[in-house]
């Protein structure tokens, strides 16, 4: 009964939520956030960051991805620029190889897996500018980067309320349903 009146309370919170309903203040909702995370599998957690990443009720997925690449410590900004660049194929990187000269090098050498000392020479901009492309090409980077987003609940927390009441409720619903 632990998880019913604990996190069920919390997660019955957002079940009936949608984009008017106000989930709380950014710290509650993040400390819930965490919460749930913890609580569920990870899963779940990629399941509900997929959904907020491609909801109308928050910015685009690129910028959110920028914006979880800036606020990440060197070894989760790799694992971005990783995972979109595993996903963008050669003729995408290609195309992008002279949008920044620390991207340029990476592209170059065909190198698809990044180092946090790499990492920390791109600018949150060319990831944003990666992300959108990388995504046009191939829309399933989501649940990627979801997957990998899954595992860092507190730098989710960086998203905003928004982000993380969306995520709520479809966890919400994964686990009421």
């Amino acid at each position: 009964m632990g998880f019913l009146s604990g996190i069920g309370d919390i997660l019955n919170k957002f079940s009936g939520a949608n984009a008017n309903t106000n989930p709380g203040n950014a710290e509650e909702t993040g400390a819930q956030f965490e919460q749930v995370a913890k609580a569920v599998p990870s899963s779940s957690v990629a399941s509900g960051l997929a959904e907020a990443f491609c909801s109308g009720n928050t910015p685009p997925f690129s910028q959110m991805a920028s914006q979880l690449f800036s606020n990440g410590d060197g070894a989760q900004k790799a694992t971005m620029l990783t995972t979109l660049l595993s996903a963008a194929g050669p003729s995408l990187l290609s195309k992008l190889g002279g949008s920044s000269p620390a991207l340029a090098s990476l592209l170059q050498s065909g190198q698809t897996s990044v180092t946090p000392e790499q990492a920390a020479k791109v600018d949150p901009q060319q990831v944003q500018a990666l992300a959108e492309h990388v995504h046009q090409a191939d829309p399933s980077i989501i649940d990627k980067v979801s997957q990998v987003y899954a595992e860092h609940p507190t730098l989710v927390k960086t998203l905003g309320a928004a982000a993380m009441a969306i995520a709520m409720k479809k966890i919400a619903e994964h686990h009421q349903g």
